[in-house]
């Protein structure tokens, strides 16, 4: 892991609080992903947590997911004869993605998002806010993630820092080729995107091992 990703660790947020329903952990948000029980008793991810129904939270990795279902620990949680198939961690991936792909989208068409390293520098300096968020190719060279990192860092900035896309999935997000270095501006959207992303690194880290 870069030192850039252990920034991402290590920052603190403010999220909601709610109970694994594997450890039993409070734990904030950021690090849980929602189920809920379609109609037919299926458990399926809620990555935007809008689904109705009650809400089973489960930490964002791919061991306690498995251990969910192996256990049946959602049908202990909704207390209801549901059920869960092995390939749960799969679907909430692609659900993260989804979800990712799609906020990244509206943030390009709202104005909200910079595109490519020279563009991501000047915004640090630039009239708006800079950016919360720095979004940087899984993929990408390791000097252009430190040279912006540093950067924001030498201006006293403390952007969170995302590197849970390759550049093909960030390019195919945003219309481009070769997207390597992107940055969100303050807002809801940045909010959004980053919670998102911190379970999507979760999930892809720990497939990784």
């Amino acid at each position: 892991m870069t030192a850039v990703a252990h920034k991402m660790e290590d920052e603190e947020h403010d999220d909601r609080q709610r109970r694994d329903i594997v450890s039993g952990e409070i734990m904030p948000e950021h690090r849980l992903i929602r189920f809920v029980a379609a109609p037919d008793g299926v458990i399926v991810p809620d990555a935007a947590a809008k689904l109705p129904g009650r809400g089973l939270w489960v930490e964002a990795t791919r061991k306690a997911i498995a251990m969910a279902v192996e256990k049946k620990l959602f049908a202990r949680a909704a207390k209801a004869q549901v059920s869960a198939t092995a390939d749960l961690a799969d679907r909430a991936e692609k659900a993260l993605v989804a979800r990712i792909v799609g906020d990244l989208g509206i943030a390009r068409r709202s104005g909200t998002l910079v595109l490519g390293f020279d563009n991501v520098l000047r915004a640090l300096d630039g009239p708006k806010a800079p950016p919360s968020l720095l979004i940087e190719a899984s993929d990408g060279a390791k000097d252009g993630k430190r040279k912006l990192y540093n950067a924001a860092h030498a201006r006293e900035l403390k952007p969170m820092v995302a590197e849970c896309l390759t550049s093909a999935e960030l390019g195919l997000a945003l219309g481009r080729e070769n997207v390597i270095h992107a940055a969100v501006h303050p807002g809801g959207l940045a909010e959004r995107l980053t919670l998102d992303m911190q379970r999507l690194k979760a999930l892809r880290n720990e497939s990784k091992r």
